[in-house]
């Protein structure tokens, strides 16, 4: 049956809502006995399902991903901005891997280089997005052409053939050679005519 404009109303000590004065006695009863306030929103909730209101609704509850304990009302904003164990991507190689691990990885991956083709030198990717916006495309073979150089001037000289030695000084050897084997020979002449010498004068 509604409730004629003209009834008068009283308010629940237990639940602060306005009950017609003729059922004040039988609500407030019935509210008392069965509902309670939560301390935490302030809603009534049934005695019985106060516990699981709490679980549900207000429990601190812990990070799937790290395990950390926090309210329930900024799980969401951890898991998306602040949880070490996110998965983020590499800035350079956009590999996917946790947040925790991203400076290391990153400190190692952007050291790499990558060969700008408009300049044709090797960028460090770190370094990539700011070369492009500076780049004039004009090569630099400076350095490139600098050490070309040097590296065929080391393998000249390690492959350098020591110098032939002088004409005069190869015919002086040769006539110093000659020279000694015809003495070898003449004196193995003479030995052995002496020898043959002596044999002839025995018989």
């Amino acid at each position: 049956m509604a409730m004629t404009s003209d009834e008068t109303t009283k308010i629940c000590s237990h639940c602060d809502r306005a009950i017609p004065s003729s059922n004040i006695d039988l609500h407030f009863a019935h509210c008392s006995r069965n509902l309670e306030r939560c301390k935490v929103c302030g809603d009534m909730v049934p005695r019985k399902y106060a516990e699981e209101h709490f679980l549900n609704t207000h429990a601190p509850v812990a990070c799937s991903q790290c395990s950390e304990t926090m309210e329930r009302e900024i799980l969401a904003i951890h898991k998306g901005e602040n949880c070490p164990q996110r998965i983020v991507t590499c800035d350079f190689c956009e590999f996917p891997l946790p947040a925790v691990d991203l400076a290391e990885h990153q400190e190692v991956c952007g050291n790499r280089t990558e060969l700008c083709h408009l300049c044709n030198r090797y960028i460090r990717l770190r370094e990539r997005y700011n070369h492009e916006s500076r780049c004039t495309g004009v090569p630099e073979n400076t350095v490139g052409s600098s050490r070309n150089v040097r590296a065929a001037e080391s393998d000249q000289g390690a492959h350098r053939r020591p110098a032939p030695p002088p004409p005069n000084e190869f015919y002086r050897k040769r006539f110093l050679l000659t020279i000694a084997i015809t003495g070898i020979a003449v004196l193995l002449g003479s030995l052995f005519f002496q020898r043959k010498t002596e044999t002839s004068q025995v018989h």
